[in-house]
């Protein structure tokens, strides 16, 4: 199949070879990870304060014009569905232990304005969910929460502004509240940059009736 249809790294566009699944191992091996005295500091700066969010799994760090963000711009906007699901598999692989200690219930992939889903086709968040799912035997629900009005990009705003753009956004499907009363959830987003998405996603689940909601990237920006 690789002859016929050859695959390419999505960062260095190199020909994967048949033992790379979807990144080439050079620039696998370039990616970043964090420390877990590092993942303790931005945790208590992101979400320690507001106590929605009991912990942050990132799989590694967001540097721009290198692997990580080329990886996640083939996934979020040139539909390589696969490289999302393979970077799932990683995390799941990465935290394996703390997975199997935890027994989470549900994987919820934060949602997207049934807008900007049209607009792009798709959740890249979704396929990252799936891979995780795979590695750790926790199902993938994407009914739970629903994204109730239309944000502006994050990009460009202050943690003050991102804040007021997000509050509200999310509501929980009011059908789904018995799958959330007393459960482990983790939610997965494919950036973590401030926290202010996932932690706007938790503090509704939370106030629903979660137990425990952990944060799950690939990447974190500091």
């Amino acid at each position: 199949m690789d002859f016929f249809l050859p695959r390419v790294c999505p960062s260095c566009e190199a020909n994967l070879t048949s033992s790379e699944e979807a990144i080439c191992n050079k620039c696998l091996s370039a990616i970043r990870k964090i420390s877990e005295e590092n993942i303790t500091a931005e945790y208590n700066r992101k979400f320690r304060e507001e106590g929605y969010v009991d912990k942050m799994l990132p799989y590694c760090y967001f540097e721009r014009d290198k692997e990580v963000q080329n990886i996640i711009h083939s996934i979020k906007y040139k539909q390589r569905f696969q490289n999302g699901i393979y970077f799932g598999k990683k995390i799941g692989e990465a935290e394996a232990g703390y997975f199997a200690s935890v027994k989470f219930d549900l994987i919820i992939p934060v949602p997207l304005h049934h807008l900007k889903k049209a607009e792009r086709g798709y959740n890249q968040s979704v396929y990252i969910a799936k891979g995780l799912a795979k590695q750790i035997g926790v199902k993938v629900n994407n009914k739970i929460i629903k994204r109730s009005r239309y944000t502006k990009s994050q990009t460009t705003l202050s943690i003050t502004e991102r804040k007021r753009n997000m509050r509200g956004a999310f509501i929980i499907n009011k059908n789904k509240l018995k799958e959330i009363k007393g459960k482990k959830i983790i939610i997965l987003d494919d950036v973590i940059t401030t926290g202010v998405t996932v932690a706007e996603c938790a503090k509704i689940l939370k106030r629903a009736g979660a137990q425990t909601v952990v944060a799950v990237s690939i990447a974190l920006a500091l």
